[in-house]
């Protein structure tokens, strides 16, 4: 008998999880460990590649040093598939020494067994963060849409949706650093994600509890239906396929006041593109 969880059932996990896991206060950045990463990148690297026949394209158009904002559009839910896969082949190609955060949303870092994530450099996401990470040299990869892209409907898995967010756009000019694309594709197969669940978001406030805007329902083994992804699942082996665009060098391409809108429509047309490019190599779900 296949148990499906209740809505009370879930967001009661979700509180005690974050209750639970959440980093404690202190400098989350300085929990990355090249030790570690050296020590756990053949395995964690060769899982990844093997699982989700993971490839990465186009590393070599990421700067070899000095902070880079990489800009990625985002699938999977929690289990973040095309992160996974993108941060081993990162580091497999940089070596661990090359400083490197991902941000991700709270809820991700209160998952258990995911603690190793921030060994690999993977810390909340908020502007102080990744403005922080820059001044240290670091690249920094940010998920604009959020929870609102990666839990998507999968009929939608090859659509940019940053949801009109520009934060990203005004910290890479206020820093001036370049922008790197980052485009996936695969992520959106590791489930059957059907609706977002907005509205109930707001219904039991779990934008305010919880950061969410979104209450995910989703199919996917071993217990048929998730609610935000619990009480879990176990991902499809979907194959993910990652392409890195050339630099976008904000000085170099915008002017006037109006630079953070002409960058955004800028920078989603060409991940939409590219984007596009990658879906027409699929011929199957999962499959690829």
């Amino acid at each position: 008998m296949r148990f499906i969880p209740s809505i009370g059932d879930t967001v009661g996990a979700a509180r005690t999880l974050t209750s639970l896991v959440l980093p404690a206060p202190g400098d989350h950045l300085a929990e990355r460990d090249p030790d570690i990463i050296r020590a756990t990148l053949p395995a964690l690297g060769g899982l990844w590649q093997t699982y989700f026949r993971g490839e990465v394209r186009g590393l070599e158009n990421i700067p070899a040093e000095g902070p880079v904002l990489l800009v990625g559009n985002h699938s999977g839910g929690t289990l973040i598939a095309d992160t996974f896969v993108f941060t081993t082949r990162f580091y497999e190609h940089f070596g661990a020494h090359r400083r490197f955060h991902q941000l991700a949303h709270d809820l991700v870092l209160t998952l258990p067994g995911l603690g190793l994530l921030r060994k690999y450099g993977t810390v909340a996401a908020n502007p102080q963060h990744a403005r922080r990470a820059l001044r240290a040299g670091a690249a920094v990869l940010v998920y604009p849409g959020g929870d609102h892209e990666t839990f998507r409907p999968s009929w939608q898995s090859e659509e940019i949706d940053f949801a009109g967010r520009r934060g990203f756009i005004r910290l890479a000019l206020e820093e001036k650093v370049p922008i790197v694309p980052v485009v996936s594709i695969g992520g959106q197969e590791t489930a059957l994600f059907l609706t977002r669940g907005r509205r109930a978001v707001h219904l039991l406030r779990l934008d305010k509890l919880l950061r969410l805007k979104v209450l995910p329902v989703a199919l996917a083994p071993p217990f048929g239906i998730t609610v935000l992804d619990l009480p879990g699942r176990v991902p499809l082996p979907a194959k993910i396929t990652i392409q890195v665009l050339e630099p976008l060098d904000l000085d170099e391409e915008l002017d006037g006041d109006d630079g953070v809108d002409v960058a955004y429509e800028l920078l989603t047309s060409r991940m939409q593109a590219a984007l596009d490019e990658l879906g027409a190599e699929r011929t199957l779900p999962v499959v690829g």
